[in-house]
């Protein structure tokens, strides 16, 4: 079989197969990534799609980052957490998309064991981190409208700071005991993913050993950290909007339940397809769904962020318009004089 070679081994814990039937076996050097599955057609159609989804999340995102570090008027910690935020889509999809079109026309469709290790790992660090900062956004937002003559004496630079490390910490931390009970696990063929990357369930699906207790872990980890995060997002909303009704003035309502309308829209599109993909005991039985809610929760949502940000908040907008103005002023400036 393509992408393994031969290897004596010895018996491992775990394993409750004929020992003879374990020693023939061999040792997965690299995995076969499947994909889609398609018509040459559809690939190419999918191709182009998931190339312009890439291109414009990309585009979007750095320019969030870019808005953010270069203009005063967004040097705030709300800012501060969705410029993050935006870094982390950036760097979430640039784990998983540019394999996924490079095996859409290539061949073999491998990926080294190691390559598929490191993208598993950084796939799950950096989308858990986002979890953290989704609460600590929430977090940021109940200050802002609950207490808001505390609010920059509370959401302070060193706090802000403190927030994103502990985000960051939380995630590695919520990775740690389902990693060191991978670590044990044997793969020792076949070596074919039915995924367009290396989601764990379809991974762990692979081992020669008993995997039981670190899909258990899985589970486990991803229920306390979505819903854990969900919980405290809930939280602060829920005293949000207590007081929200409280304000006397409608303008007043409209304009502070306004502040929360792209976070709630974000939330609902991250914890929707997350939940379901991970919160569930069996995982990977329905394929094609579970295919394309990732699509939507590592290509979709991604590059809807950026719209979602700008389009509904008068500040942004303005640093848009205002960078466009001066970046037309200097391409005019650039010209030649005849």
């Amino acid at each position: 079989m393509q992408g393994l070679i031969i290897k004596e081994f010895s018996v491992i814990p775990g394993y409750t197969g004929n020992i003879m039937d374990y020693k023939n076996k061999t040792k997965v050097t690299e995995f076969i990534l499947l994909g889609f599955q398609n018509d040459n057609e559809i690939e190419i159609f999918l191709f182009s799609v998931f190339l312009l989804m890439y291109m414009t999340s990309l585009i979007g995102n750095i320019m969030i980052i870019l808005l953010v570090c270069g203009d005063y008027r967004l040097h705030s910690p709300m800012y501060f957490f969705v410029a993050n935020l935006s870094f982390l889509e950036v760097a979430i999809t640039s784990t998983v998309v540019p394999k996924m079109l490079v095996n859409i026309f290539s061949i073999t469709k491998a990926i080294s064991f190691v390559g598929c290790l490191i993208q598993s790992v950084f796939y799950f660090l950096l989308g858990s981190t986002e979890f953290f900062i989704l609460a600590v956004m929430s977090f940021d937002r109940y200050v802002a409208i609950c207490n808001p003559l505390r609010y920059t004496n509370i959401m302070n630079k060193e706090t802000c700071i403190m927030l994103l490390l502990g985000s960051y910490l939380g995630a590695f931390l919520s990775m740690l005991v389902p990693s060191i009970l991978t670590v044990p696990i044997v793969f020792c063929g076949p070596n074919k993913i039915h995924h367009f990357f290396c989601d764990r369930a379809p991974v762990l699906k692979l081992a020669c050993t008993d995997i039981s207790l670190a899909e258990l872990a899985d589970f486990i980890s991803s229920a306390v950290l979505l819903l854990g995060s969900l919980l405290l997002t809930g939280v602060s909303y829920t005293y949000i909007v207590i007081t929200i009704f409280r304000i006397p003035s409608v303008q007043g309502r409209q304009k502070a339940f306004s502040t929360c309308v792209s976070h709630i829209t974000v939330v609902s599109l991250y914890y929707g397809s997350s939940i379901f993909l991970y919160v569930r005991p069996k995982k990977g039985e329905a394929i094609n769904i579970n295919k394309f809610a990732t699509v939507l929760n590592t290509i979709v949502t991604p590059m809807l962020n950026p719209f979602i940000y700008t389009l509904r908040n008068k500040k942004v907008k303005e640093s848009l318009r205002d960078a466009a103005s001066k970046y037309i002023s200097m391409l005019i400036n650039l010209r030649p004089q005849k």
